[in-house]
C-alpha cells in the first residue's frame, strides 16, 4: 500500500468544516465540496516517486497491468475504473442524472455538450452523519397530491394521478421564466394539511435559491430521506437524484458525465435530461449494507466498475484481512493503518491509502473505520 493524496474541488455549495474537521484541522475561507481520492484525470490523485508527488493517472498509464492487473486492465482498460470522494454539502446540489454506457459512448463520440468522456458514472453515496437527500421518483399518486395541496396547477397533478409520470415530467421540466416564478411563488405561500408540510419545507427551500427554477417543482416527485450514518442511496443511470445537505463517502465509476436538470447556474439541457431518465418509481432508496465478514460491511450494487467495504477494527482488537484480487483505495475515517506485501502505512482520518492489483490480502487494523473501494470480485474476510 502507498499513501495517497487527494484534491479538493471547492464548489460554492460545499462545507467550511465538514472536511477540514475530519482530517484534523481548522476550515478556511473557501467551501471544501469533494476530496477526490483516485485517477480521474481531471484531478488525479497523487503518490510519492523519489520523494515528489507523481499522478496516479500517469503512473497506471505507463504500467496498467502492474496497477489494475490483468482482469480489470481487459475489462476497462488502462485506467482506474472507479473514483472515492468524501463529499461535504452544506447547500442543495444540482438536480441530475447519469447515462447508460451506450449512450454516454454515442453521445461523447459525437462531441455532443456535457459529455466528457465515453463511461457511465452509477453512483454509491454513504452518509457519514446525517444526509439529507432526493433519490428517484417516489409513488406519483403521492406527488399528485403534494402538487394539488401546494396549488400548484398546469395539469401536472391530472397526469400524476393517471399514472403517466414521463409526461408530468416533461410538463413540469418545460415550464419556463415568469410561468415558474409565478407556479413556486404561489405553492410556497400554500398552507397545505400537516401531511404536506415536508413538502412546503423542501419547495421552499429550493425556492429560496431558484425561485424561477421548475427542477423546484420536480424536485416534488422525488423521495426524499434523511439518512443515518452507515445508510446509503445508489444511484444507477437514469435516477434522478440531489444532495441536500450532509457529508458522505461516494464511490462512483470513475466519469464524469453529469446532466443536470436545474438547481444549478450551469447549463441544463431539458431535452436531454427527459431523454436519459428513468421514469421508474423506485419504492424504497434507502440502501443498508449487509454483513460481509466479521467487522466488515458490504453494499450490494449490480456494477462491475466498483464494490465498496467498511471495516471496523477496535484497539487492541483483531485485524481484518481483505482478498482483493484488483486495485484498491482505502480512506481513513478512524485512526488506521493497511498493509499488504507491498508495505505497510498508518493513516489518520480523512487520509487515504491506494494498493496495486496482486499485492496479497490487504490487512486493516487500528481504532475505527475505513471504507474500501475495489472494483467487483469475490472477496473473503477473516480476523487475523
Amino acid at each position: 500500500m502507498e499513501a495517497l493524496s487527494g484534491g479538493l474541488r471547492h464548489y460554492a455549495w460545499g462545507s467550511r468544516r465538514a472536511i477540514a474537521a475530519l482530517r484534523g484541522r481548522d476550515g478556511g475561507d473557501e467551501p471544501e465540496a469533494e476530496l477526490w481520492l483516485g485517477a480521474h484525470p481531471d484531478l488525479p490523485g497523487t503518490v510519492l516517486r523519489s520523494g515528489r508527488p507523481a499522478a496516479l493517472d500517469d503512473l497506471i498509464a505507463q504500467r496498467p497491468e502492474h496497477w489494475l492487473g490483468r482482469d480489470a486492465l481487459a475489462r476497462f482498460g488502462p485506467r482506474l475504473p472507479f473514483l472515492v470522494k468524501i463529499l461535504a454539502a452544506e447547500q442543495p446540489l444540482s438536480l441530475q442524472v447519469h447515462p447508460e454506457p451506450a449512450h454516454a459512448a454515442a453521445r461523447w463520440s459525437t462531441g455532443y455538450p456535457g459529455y466528457t468522456d465515453a463511461q457511465h458514472k452509477p453512483e454509491l453515496l454513504v452518509a457519514l452523519e446525517p444526509f439529507d437527500v432526493l433519490c428517484g421518483f417516489r409513488d406519483p399518486a403521492r406527488s399528485a397530491a403534494a402538487l394539488r395541496a401546494l396549488a400548484v396547477e398546469g395539469g401536472a397533478a391530472a397526469l400524476l394521478a393517471g399514472g403517466e409520470l414521463e409526461a408530468a415530467v416533461g410538463l413540469l421540466m418545460r415550464v419556463r421564466g415568469e410561468d415558474a416564478r409565478r407556479l413556486i411563488a404561489t405553492a410556497a405561500t400554500a398552507r397545505p394539511p400537516d401531511e404536506f408540510a415536508g413538502d412546503l419545507e423542501l419547495l421552499r427551500l429550493l425556492a429560496d435559491r431558484y425561485p424561477a427554477d421548475p427542477a423546484v417543482l420536480v424536485s416534488l416527485l422525488l423521495n426524499r430521506r434523511l439518512l443515518a450514518p452507515g445508510e446509503a442511496v445508489w444511484m444507477p443511470a437514469g435516477n434522478p437524484h440531489a444532495y441536500l445537505r450532509g457529508t458522505g463517502v461516494e464511490v462512483m465509476a470513475a466519469s464524469d458525465n453529469v446532466l443536470r436538470a436545474g438547481l444549478t447556474a450551469k447549463p441544463v439541457d431539458v431535452q436531454e435530461v427527459l431523454r436519459v431518465l428513468r421514469y421508474e418509481v423506485l419504492a424504497e432508496p434507502v440502501l443498508r449494507a449487509e454483513p460481509a465478514g466479521d467487522g466488515v460491511l458490504a453494499w450490494d450494487v449490480p456494477v462491475d466498475d466498483f464494490a465498496l467495504r467498511a471495516v471496523d477494527v477496535a484497539a487492541g482488537g483483531p485485524s481484518v484481512t481483505l482478498s482483493l484480487p484488483g486495485p484498491k483505495v482505502v480512506v481513513a475515517i478512524g485512526h488506521i493503518w493497511v498493509g499488504d506485501d507491498d508495505g505497510r502505512i498508518d493513516l489518520e482520518p480523512g487520509q487515504a491509502a491506494v494498493g496495486r492489483a496482486g499485492a496479497g490480502a490487504l490487512t486493516l487494523g487500528g481504532a475505527g473505520r475505513a471504507f474500501v473501494a475495489s472494483t467487483a470480485g469475490a472477496s473473503a474476510a477473516f480476523n487475523a
